[in-house]
């Protein structure tokens, strides 16, 4: 072995090595390999856990929303490494999303809960809804004057 390093801030060791019967050089990365992280759904199956299906998932709910893709990504690589058990329900996974969602944007938010709790009716989507509007007020969200028209066809909020 010529030389050995960390890589990739710590997690990979990039060893540089020479063939001791040609003497050609060559580099080799080693990383550590973890037992995935196991999801148990709903009907009793497991699977192993994927970021990428949550990340999907997690752009469907914030498309068109003030949500970079950067803090969508940092949420569901992170995943992982948040849970220290071998398995975690799915229900678990969507519990998270949804806090996660809920403090970035509430629209984002009832979004992903309309799928994840599967709203069967209107009503039920319009409950949810009002039911946000009662915790914005109470965790003292700023809410905005309503528009009004004002005398040169213009509108502005009314203080």
């Amino acid at each position: 072995m010529i030389n050995s390093r960390p890589s990739d801030e710590g997690a990979a060791i990039r060893r540089r090595r020479e063939c001791s019967a040609c003497l050609r050089r060559f580099t080799t990365y080693e990383r550590a390999q973890f037992e995935a992280l196991m999801v148990k759904k709903r009907s009793g199956r497991r699977e192993a856990f994927h970021p990428d299906k949550l990340l999907d998932k997690l752009r469907i709910a914030c498309n068109k929303r003030p949500i970079t893709e950067k803090q969508l990504r940092e949420f569901a690589y992170s995943f992982e490494d948040e849970v220290s058990l071998p398995e975690v329900a799915s229900e678990e996974i969507g519990r998270r999303t949804l806090a996660f969602l809920k403090s970035l944007d509430d629209v984002a938010y009832i979004r992903f809960l309309s799928v994840y709790r599967d709203f069967d009716s209107v009503d039920r989507f319009i409950e949810e809804i009002k039911h946000l509007g009662g915790e914005e007020g109470a965790r003292g969200k700023a809410t905005q004057p309503p528009l009004v028209e004002v005398e040169d066809g213009t509108s502005k909020r009314r203080s």
